[in-house]
């Protein structure tokens, strides 16, 4: 997937819909610009803790326990009329 990740749940939601990579461009950028190389660090620091976080809250101990089931669409909520 490349394109549109901003956080660490967004990577989640792509590796739970079949992705097997995750690009992160443009926030790499925005720490850069801001930071430097430190700001990189601190912007991969901070999508790997969203990530795990994310993980842990689904009940994934690991990358391979992500899957589509744990990913739920707003049109299966909405009632239909």
């Amino acid at each position: 997937m490349d394109g549109g990740i901003r956080t660490g749940t967004d990577a989640f939601k792509c590796l739970a819909l079949g992705a097997t990579m995750v690009f992160v461009g443009r926030p790499v950028l925005w720490g850069l610009a801001c930071a430097g190389a430190k700001g990189v660090r601190d912007v991969m620091a901070l999508l790997r803790d969203e990530l795990e976080l994310t993980m842990r809250l689904s009940g994934c101990p690991s990358l391979k326990d992500i899957s589509a089931g744990l990913v739920i669409h707003e049109s299966n909520l909405v009632p239909k009329l």
